[in-house]
């Protein structure tokens, strides 16, 4: 799978699509994480958020179409016993 993943970001396009989304796939790789350190379902979790078990399975989702809100994410965060830090990085100009 690595020489796979290593030959597909020679193609700048893929790689530009990679880094793009490799933001969002961590984030959500560290919400389910701390989700399940604290023990909770997605059915819990939506139950505390108040919403339903598929907004939580969307949310969680990295292939997701939906952006969530940051006000979302940060009631994530806080009900688990987090805060969210927001950073801006320099990258390549779009264009």
């Amino acid at each position: 799978m690595k020489q796979f993943r290593d030959r597909a970001l020679q193609d700048l396009k893929v790689k530009a699509e990679y880094e793009a989304l490799s933001s969002a796939f961590e984030m959500k790789r560290q919400m389910i994480s701390l989700r399940r350190k604290a023990g909770l379902t997605q059915e819990q979790m939506a139950d505390l958020l108040g919403t339903k078990k598929s907004n939580i399975s969307r949310l969680e989702r990295v292939d997701s179409d939906i952006s969530p809100r940051l006000a979302t994410v940060e009631e994530y965060a806080r009900l688990l016993g987090y805060s969210i830090k927001v950073e801006f990085e320099p990258g390549s100009k779009a264009g």
